[in-house]
């Protein structure tokens, strides 16, 4: 297949994925739906699929307010917190060191500065889980706090562009919470020691999504596994995170099938990589634990096909005669560059697991994933995709496969 008719069935491809069903958040009938067109486009392709059923929590809300004598603020219900109707003596801390001296039973607590510079790690998080955000979560659910209102800035590090963002975004911690900007949280700081009312109508609702692998057949040798993340935030059509990544393995379901290949290739979706337990890839694990010494190399795709700049694909750990074919496609291929090491995404579940790892996405991204206002939120949508890019991506994928 030609690049141009790749190119076109690229965008044929985000138009579903992105446009007609759009957000596709863990446990809602727009992943499950994304989950069943891409099982149809691999198995039309040839390819022998696999779903598994993961149990989920989706969310949803109707809003929040915050409330003090007659003044309001602005707040938002924490992505999949519990909900509330509570008031109680507000209370501040900016710093762990104060929390652990705080009295913070049956209080409304407000965290602010240092203590909500950077989004929490969710409580059960198996692949990234620092001592310090375990202990704050510690001391809060000890503490038995009301409820928790929590003032942040932009950091796109750790909470991709939404501003603010919400603190903790985890279904298993609690206490229910809400966050607001920081510049809100100044405001706030009046009511300290007063009574304020919190209303959250937030819900999780129990529901069910699904990881899907396609496999090609052949069945001896050390497997090549491809992956991409098929869910998105909430609130977002998700095109670089993750559409464009799902549609590149789609174009390579055709690409691969009937190829003269030397190793067995699996096509892995997971779903949860933008959800606070990731379910999709703990479940690969379980599966895969004994089986992680027969990948001879996973190819992850998250972030590519941006409208600026060229793709990049960065390599860790790589043997050499892979690392060989790589130079030998990024030298041949005017569209593609060596990428900086990056370690948020699903290729860590592989590189913790011994397996070596090729990181495909946009180089743009990489540079700017400190500073970018675009991923997990409305501005990721297709307006800033180049399909060209997506195309390309996906024939070095396959033409770098062929090769090893």
């Amino acid at each position: 297949m030609n690049k141009r008719a790749l190119t076109e069935k690229a965008k044929s491809h985000l138009q579903v994925l992105c446009a007609e069903i759009g957000e596709r958040r863990v446990g809602s009938a727009g992943n499950r739906r994304a989950s069943a067109y891409a099982e149809q486009v691999l198995k039309e392709a040839g390819w022998q699929t696999e779903s598994t059923e993961l149990s989920v929590i989706d969310w949803k809300t109707e809003g929040a307010s915050l409330t003090c004598n007659e003044q309001s603020f602005e707040v938002f219900s924490s992505e999949y917190s519990l909900g509330c109707a509570v008031q109680g003596e507000l209370i501040a801390v900016t710093t762990i060191e104060q929390l652990e001296q705080a009295d913070i039973k049956d209080k409304i607590l407000f965290l602010y500065d240092t203590i909500a510079s950077q989004q929490i790690a969710p409580k059960n998080f198996p692949f990234w889980n620092p001592e310090e955000h375990q202990h704050l979560i510690s001391l809060l659910e000890k503490g038995k706090p009301k409820a928790l209102v929590c003032a942040t800035e932009r950091n796109s590090a750790t909470a991709g562009g939404v501003y603010p963002f919400p603190l903790f975004e985890d279904g298993d911690f609690d206490i229910p919470s809400v966050y607001m900007k920081d510049t809100e949280g100044e405001r706030l700081l009046g009511c300290l020691g007063q009574t304020v009312v919190l209303e959250s109508k937030a819900t999780r609702i129990p529901e069910t999504a699904f990881n899907l692998i396609a496999r090609n057949g052949i069945e001896s040798g050390k497997r090549i596994v491809i992956t991409a993340h098929i869910d998105t935030k909430i609130g977002t059509p998700g095109a670089i995170d993750n559409g464009t990544g799902v549609s590149i393995v789609l174009l390579l379901a055709e690409l691969l099938q009937g190829a003269a290949l030397n190793h067995p290739v699996e096509l892995a979706l997971f779903n949860g990589e933008d959800y606070y337990g990731a379910p999709g890839q703990v479940e690969y694990l379980k599966q895969n634990q004994e089986q992680f010494g027969n990948i001879l190399l996973n190819i992850n795709i998250d972030g590519a096909g941006y409208q600026e700049g060229p793709s990049c694909f960065s390599a860790f750990e790589l043997p050499e005669e892979i690392l060989d074919a790589l130079r030998e496609l990024i030298w041949d291929s005017p569209g593609i560059v060596n990428g900086l090491p990056w370690y948020q995404g699903d290729h860590s579940l592989f590189l913790q697991n011994g397996c070596p790892a090729i990181a495909v996405s946009s180089q743009w991204f990489i540079e700017n994933m400190e500073c970018q206002e675009v991923t997990h939120t409305p501005k990721d949508n297709l307006n800033i995709v180049n399909y060209e890019r997506v195309a390309e991506c996906a024939l070095g994928i396959s033409e770098l496969i062929q090769k090893l």
